[in-house]
């Protein structure tokens, strides 16, 4: 079997910050954007549907919107992560709701994990995360190396 290996890259001073909450949490990450407004209006905002109508609509800021997560979207934003295209994830699930796409959100987790994006899952690591000296500025961070393993694999 051919494991990976590793290279690096270089997320950019402006990040791209996927937004997801269920629907008992949502209110939790309105109430948390609302505070947060002025740094998130320096990043790039995606979200999955219903939670990016709201934010953009509570907010005043665009956000682009993937479809409802149980539709696919959590799917969507974890397509998204995997081409690079996200840099951080928040992510207020509920724990004491069982999901019927919970594959899904178990799939957004693991493609998070797996491509080394900071990952928050409530208003206090949210906080951390947004307040880190690393929010603007470049980072270098530990990816796969696709190329590599593609390479591998002839």
């Amino acid at each position: 079997m051919i494991g990976i290996s590793f290279t690096h890259k270089t997320m950019a001073a402006r990040k791209r910050i996927a937004l997801v909450a269920h629907d008992h949490c949502k209110a939790f990450l309105l109430e948390w954007a609302g505070r947060q407004k002025a740094r998130l209006a320096e990043h790039e905002l995606v979200a999955t549907g219903t939670t990016g109508l709201l934010l953009s609509k509570h907010l005043g800021l665009p956000v682009e919107s993937m479809i409802s997560g149980p539709l696919g979207g959590d799917q969507q934003l974890g397509a998204q992560i995997a081409e690079q295209r996200v840099d951080l994830l928040v992510f207020f699930w509920d724990p004491f709701e069982p999901q019927p796409h919970d594959p899904d959100i178990k799939a957004l987790l693991r493609v998070a994990a797996v491509w080394n994006i900071p990952v928050a899952c409530n208003e206090c690591s949210a906080d951390y995360l947004l307040s880190s000296p690393l929010m603007n500025q470049a980072h270098e961070h530990r990816i796969p190396d696709y190329q590599a393993y593609l390479a591998g694999r002839g």
